[in-house]
């Protein structure tokens, strides 16, 4: 970006700003996401051994190999985030399988459960629930997360600043952030974001296809199922009666599109994988019973109301610099 366009850009986006503002929402975005046609997933952690004997899950590996294309490639060196005196780059890690990050957006998670007296292990395959109101779309203040009418929640990485909001209002801290790469190398790379937010987004061109996710096709065990939302929670519910089981998803941060079954309560999961944390950061997820959606709250909304000003401008810039791209 020149020195012009980038003075340009400013303009717009100062003569613009109040107006961006003023119309900026972070709530709800309504009904609109309880497609009928919505799809969905239905785990069964009974079927899922991590496929043993195999260095890495074929899931896992079916999703780098779909997704490789898209995967950051950063500019070196890469600046600290302002004021900030770190940056985060998973860039020379980008083998790492073992947790979520920008070149690995589903693990399988194996923990050892005491349960009834006898001691179990669970493995359990992570990534982005795909909520039915995510606070991650609600809280974005540029719009680059969205709920999509066929179920996924999916980022554009190219609205994207990294801001990494999205992570601290999910309960599951699912996307993971890189560094070096998005708009805001263009706009203020030395001031205003951190990157791009990555992760699952339930390969919704496959389904536009009419094709399941290549994790789906993957699975030796066949213990993940894809279909329509509503007939996956029916599936669930039925499995759970079948092996006097429980499930997970339905109603954790106010319902979701993936849904879980296990033998073993997720209490007791959500408890082992606390106390065998490797690090207790984003990335490897416990699973927290009756998850809210932060956003819901008086301080979700104290918060999205700090940011909506802010975002205004900015977003006001985006609009600017994408204008003078040529893309609106």
């Amino acid at each position: 970006m020149t020195d012009v366009s980038r003075r340009t850009f400013f303009r717009r986006a100062i003569a613009s700003g109040v107006a961006g503002a003023g119309v900026l929402t972070l709530g709800p975005k309504g009904p609109a996401f309880a497609d009928a046609d919505a799809v969905g997933t239905m785990i069964d952690l009974t079927r899922c051994d991590g496929c043993a004997g195999e260095q890495t899950p074929r899931c896992v590996s079916a999703c780098r190999q779909k997704n490789q294309s898209r995967f950051p490639e950063p500019q070196k060196p890469i600046e600290n985030y302002w004021p900030q005196n770190k940056h985060e780059d998973w860039s020379d890690k980008r083998q790492v399988t073992n947790r979520l990050t920008p070149y690995n957006w589903t693990y399988v998670q194996k923990v050892t459960v005491q349960h009834e007296g006898k001691e179990q292990d669970v493995y359990v395959p992570r990534r982005c629930m795909h909520c039915d109101n995510p606070p991650c779309a609600d809280i974005c203040p540029f719009s680059a997360q969205t709920k999509k009418p066929e179920g996924p929640v999916v980022i554009d990485k190219d609205l994207c600043f990294g801001g990494a909001k999205c992570r601290d209002v999910c309960p599951w801290g699912i996307p993971a952030r890189q560094a070096g790469v998005g708009l805001y190398m263009k706009v203020l790379p030395k001031y205003a974001g951190g990157g791009v937010m990555y992760k699952c987004d339930l390969c919704i061109d496959r389904i536009r296809r009419g094709e399941s996710p290549a994790c789906v096709d993957a699975c030796p065990n066949k213990a993940i199922s894809f279909g329509k939302k509503s007939e996956m929670l029916a599936k669930a519910q039925e499995r759970a009666r079948q092996i006097g089981g429980h499930i997970y998803g339905e109603k954790e941060n106010g319902g979701t599109s993936t849904f879980y079954v296990s033998a073993v309560p997720f209490e007791a999961i959500d408890r082992a994988m606390k106390e065998q944390a490797v690090d207790g950061k984003p990335g490897r997820p416990a699973m927290p019973v009756n998850a809210k959606n932060i956003m819901d709250s008086a301080n979700g909304k104290v918060t999205g109301m700090m940011i909506a000003p802010v975002a205004g401008v900015i977003a006001a810039g985006v609009v600017a610099y994408r204008t003078m791209k040529g893309e609106e």
